[in-house]
């Protein structure tokens, strides 16, 4: 039990990784077509490191986006009737072709709410921003294009001119608790998510952003409100039902953490936050090695080019041939 438990743990402790590290340069291109087909808003944000890139399709849905490095990418549709799509997106070597040209097809949808409801919270949005500034949307709009440059630095100095320009900014208040996260700088983008929700406590994107900050901070408690407050607001979010999953193991609680990060991998098999090594320690913890492999064994499929793919494999071995 004890080994079996020690290698799922080993094998989630090398999740933040990407690719190996000769790929790290390497450039390659994403191939986005939303469907059904015609014009809609795309954005491509770092799941793990600082990125932003948002544009429109043409109208057959088809948009490219150039010069991304190796690792994994949220990237998001949203039609013009309000229809939206998210997934997770792995860019490394064996999932691209000879010219380094990934294919990702979005299929978007209404939200379980119905278009009305849809549509009317998306309106809520600019509503909520109507008293910006020109002047700190300008800053903002800037940031997006110094991530989109990998300017991480001139990005942060771009948001917080945005906040100093108008302290409701809860966009860049997000953004800037987001570049914290990203460089692990917990304390500082728990206090960014925080200032956000001051200014607006149902603001979805710092609530779930919030509660993964709890959990890596180790404040797995006070996260737990957090991410159960996610949930019932977004149940169809990947990340919301991770976290929540992922809040319910730390505590011990297996039942539960199963059923939140299965739905996870089923909204998003290749979610960043690897829910495959949750569940696997989920199965780990029970002593059931067979169950634990085969996590293992899905997650290397969806992430061919792990830097410690072998050492995984090494895990699955050992788990296949421990005793039940």
């Amino acid at each position: 039990m004890y080994s079996i438990w020690w290698l799922c743990c080993l094998a989630l402790a090398l999740a933040p990784g990407g690719a190996a590290a000769a790929e790290k340069e390497r450039k390659f291109e994403l191939r986005v077509q939303v469907l059904p087909a015609g014009l809609a808003s795309v954005s491509v944000h770092g799941s793990t490191a600082p990125f932003s890139f948002s544009g429109r399709t043409d109208f057959s849905g088809r948009i490219r986006v150039r010069g991304l490095l190796a690792g994994p990418y949220t990237v998001s549709a949203v039609a013009r009737d309000g229809a939206e799509a998210r997934r997770t997106v792995q860019v490394s070597p064996s999932l691209a072709d000879s010219r380094g040209r990934i294919e990702v097809t979005l299929e978007t949808s209404h939200p379980e709410t119905g278009l009305s409801e849809a549509l009317r919270r998306r309106a809520l949005v600019p509503a909520r921003e109507l008293s910006i500034p020109d002047r700190a949307r300008r800053e903002y709009e800037e940031a997006q294009r110094r991530l989109g440059a990998r300017d991480v630095p001139g990005a942060v100095k771009r948001l917080k001119r945005a906040v100093e320009i108008a302290p409701r900014f809860v966009a860049a208040w997000n953004n800037l608790g987001t570049i914290a996260y990203q460089s692990r700088q917990f304390e500082q983008a728990a206090g960014y998510f925080s200032e956000a929700l001051k200014h607006d406590p149902e603001a979805y994107e710092p609530l779930v952003n919030l509660g993964g900050t709890m959990l890596s901070l180790g404040r797995h408690q006070d996260a737990l409100a957090l991410n159960r407050k996610a949930v019932e607001m977004r149940p169809g979010d990947a990340l919301a039902n991770v976290q929540l999953g992922m809040n319910y193991l730390r505590l011990g609680d297996l039942g539960p953490a199963e059923r939140f990060l299965r739905e996870a991998k089923q909204l998003d098999p290749a979610h960043f936050s690897n829910p495959q090594l949750l569940l696997a320690e989920v199965h780990a913890r029970r002593g059931d090695g067979a169950a634990a492999a085969a996590e293992l064994e899905e997650f290397l499929r969806l992430h061919p080019d792990w830097p410690e793919k072998e050492r995984l494999r090494r895990a699955v071995q050992e788990l296949r041939a421990a005793p039940p």
